[in-house]
């Protein structure tokens, strides 16, 4: 894009500059800590909320078409975390929010079904899961969910469970539809973060982990600027 050498050479410096510090666990760790909200215990809750609202989206995942059976995502802990508050009493009922591929909504077997159902063998009565399913992105969850509390739960109390990462963005908007909640961040990405000279090498697995952390962030500024949370 230029014929200049001083640029060309400055340009890649950044470039690589760029890339090392992107790659750089401890720096992106860091970087994530920054990002995600503080770790709640379950003691910590002080509240028996009516609602828990769990936003799908890599929960479970389908390995083959064939496959009988869910198996967890990379999203997954959000489920456990989910399971943990309903079991210790803190939330009443769990409304999952999303919506899968076309095929498998007809089958009935799309990411807050097999979800359910994983609750369900868990030891979670099946009234008490309460199902959204058309919501495709982070404003129609909480523009959906919230119509089915506002008919089924007015004035109720609602705890928001979705990745740590992602809450930011997710609260913003429950908040943004007039839908009071309290977060509950799982799915943690960050973590405790010594310094060792070893995290100074480029690590693949933490530009994967930027890569994730940049693509939150633009997110959230795109939803912030179209008044969307």
């Amino acid at each position: 894009m230029t014929k200049s050498n001083r640029r060309r050479k400055l340009a890649l410096g950044f470039g690589i500059a760029a890339l090392g510090l992107a790659s750089n666990s401890y720096l992106v760790t860091k970087a994530i800590n920054a990002w995600e909200p503080k770790f709640v215990n379950l003691a910590e809750v002080r509240k028996t909320y009516d609602v828990g609202i769990l936003l799908s989206g890599g929960l479970i995942t389908m390995s083959t078409p064939r496959q009988d059976h869910p198996a967890m995502g990379n999203h997954g802990d959000r489920l456990l975390q989910t399971y943990l508050l309903y079991k210790h009493g803190k939330i009443r009922k769990i409304l999952i929010t999303g919506t899968s591929g076309e095929m498998l909504m007809t089958r009935r077997l799309g990411e807050t079904r097999q979800a359910a159902s994983l609750l369900v063998s868990w030891g979670v009565p099946a009234k008490d899961i309460l199902f959204e399913e058309k919501a495709r992105n982070t404003r129609e969850n909480a523009m959906y969910s919230g119509r089915i509390l506002n008919k089924m739960f007015p004035s109720g109390k609602y705890l928001l469970i979705t990745s740590a990462f992602h809450m930011r963005r997710s609260a913003g908007c429950f908040e943004k539809m007039g839908i009071k909640t309290d977060p509950f961040p799982a799915d943690f990405r960050g973590g405790y973060n010594r310094f060792f000279i070893h995290k100074l090498v480029p690590d693949p697995e933490a530009f994967a982990y930027f890569c994730m952390l940049w693509h939150e962030f633009v997110g959230y500024v795109a939803y912030k600027a179209v008044g969307y949370c």
